[in-house]
């Protein structure tokens, strides 16, 4: 466009009274009602608050100098990097915790490392402790942190005069055991650092297994005590703390504790019930609680949720089994009566029922008719093969007669 013309364009927009330089601005004829222009949907990863250089998230418990030896799932063979014996014991520890199902495959190596390292009372001391604290600490470690003393208990070669590992192990526990009743009136942290304790002598008690001098296998009898001891403790500060760890600890181990004080004639069992009833009507407690306790109870006079199946089958008899009959099948005389093995007269009946002639009238087992017809059971079948599917069937035995030469 020349400057002519741009001359004449502005002389046009000012007889139409619109000021140069606005020709974006003409307005359009309405062409109908005004739509509202379309909404942009935002990408949620845009306004995301996550980042990718956020610190890595660690569970309670565990401990963030996790040793970055662990390139896969195997703890075996890898100790030769450690400083310290605690720097070993620890992340074999956070590694159980992790993958507990590794339990089984790395123990004996975890042990026998151990035998070459703990050569000293101080050093067996240490990994003591180094146990104790995760399985008190670690949330559901309790239960590992048993078994693994178990093992260790029968597979450490180390036997100071100071005790052995299971002597040191249960000095450790009736330091904490000592203090129940000053744990069980305090502040909120040091009771649920002494139901810790709590649950994991527990777990100690089922599963620390004590051999005695034939060879027998048997738990330990001061754990036992220091149980009903303990219950005595939290059932003597009625809160609701205490109260729920006494109820954990009474579904974990009730039915082997009852059992073994029945086995003394002791009646201990029949006073903790007494004295979680009178909890329920006397003490404070919230009404949940309260609701967990009487279903405990309900729990007991159910014998702890345990069903004593009948006799094993190889010495089930009719005489000591009442389900002895119970899967038998049900047969029926000429006259219509069902009678089973369990009936006294069953033998006669049973003969009885092979010897009629008209159980199967038509049939014998060869499938032959005994009708008078003279035809087999199955004379509709037709032997002959469809033409195509004889070819068929023709053509791949010459291929497989032809492969088998090759």
């Amino acid at each position: 466009m020349d400057l002519g013309s741009h001359s004449t364009l502005n002389e046009h927009l000012q007889k139409t009274g619109i000021p140069s330089g606005s020709q974006d601005k003409v307005p359009v004829p309405d062409s109908g009602p005004e739509k509202a222009e379309p909404q942009l949907a935002v990408d949620p990863v845009a306004t995301s608050n996550l980042s990718v250089k956020a610190p890595e998230f660690y569970p309670p418990g565990y401990n963030q100098n996790f040793n970055q030896n662990f390139t896969d799932s195997s703890f075996e063979n890898r100790c030769d990097g450690y400083l310290t014996l605690a720097e070993y014991v620890q992340d074999f520890l956070n590694h159980l915790t992790e993958q507990p199902g590794c339990f089984d495959t790395e123990i004996e190596q975890f042990a026998e490392t151990l035998n070459g390292w703990v050569i000293a009372d101080e050093a067996l001391q240490e990994l003591v402790e180094l146990i104790y604290q995760q399985a008190t600490s670690v949330p559901n470690f309790s239960y590992m942190g048993a078994r693994l003393c178990n093992y260790l208990s029968h597979h450490l070669t180390i036997s100071p005069q100071s005790g052995n590992f299971r002597q040191l192990l249960l000095q450790r526990c009736r330091t904490e055991y000592e203090n129940r009743d000053e744990a069980t009136k305090g502040d909120e942290t040091t009771r649920k650092q002494f139901h810790a304790f709590v649950l994991f002598l527990a777990e100690l008690y089922l599963n620390l297994e004590i051999k005695g001098t034939k060879g027998q296998v048997t738990r330990a009898e001061i754990l036992q005590e220091g149980l009903r001891e303990l219950l005595n403790s939290l059932f003597s500060n009625p809160v609701d703390s205490n109260l729920i760890c006494a109820v954990k600890l009474l579904k974990l181990t009730g039915s082997v504790l009852e059992d073994a004080w029945k086995e003394k004639g002791k009646n201990d069992m029949e006073e903790i019930i007494q004295r979680i009833e009178n909890v329920v009507l006397d003490a404070n407690c919230s009404r949940d609680v309260k609701h967990m306790l009487l279903k405990l109870v309900e729990l007991r006079s159910s014998n702890w949720g345990r069903v004593h199946g009948t006799t094993p089958h190889t010495e089930a008899t009719p005489e000591n089994d009442p389900n002895y009959f119970m899967n038998e099948p049900t047969f029926y005389t000429s006259d219509g009566v069902p009678f089973t093995a369990a009936d006294p007269d069953y033998q006669e009946k049973y003969q009885e029922l092979l010897e009629r002639e008209d159980l199967f009238p038509y049939y014998e087992e060869n499938g032959a008719d005994l009708s008078g017809h003279g035809e087999l059971y199955f004379d509709e079948i037709d032997d002959e093969m469809d033409p195509e599917i004889e070819e068929a069937y023709e053509k791949f035995c010459l291929e497989s007669e032809h492969k088998r030469k090759q």
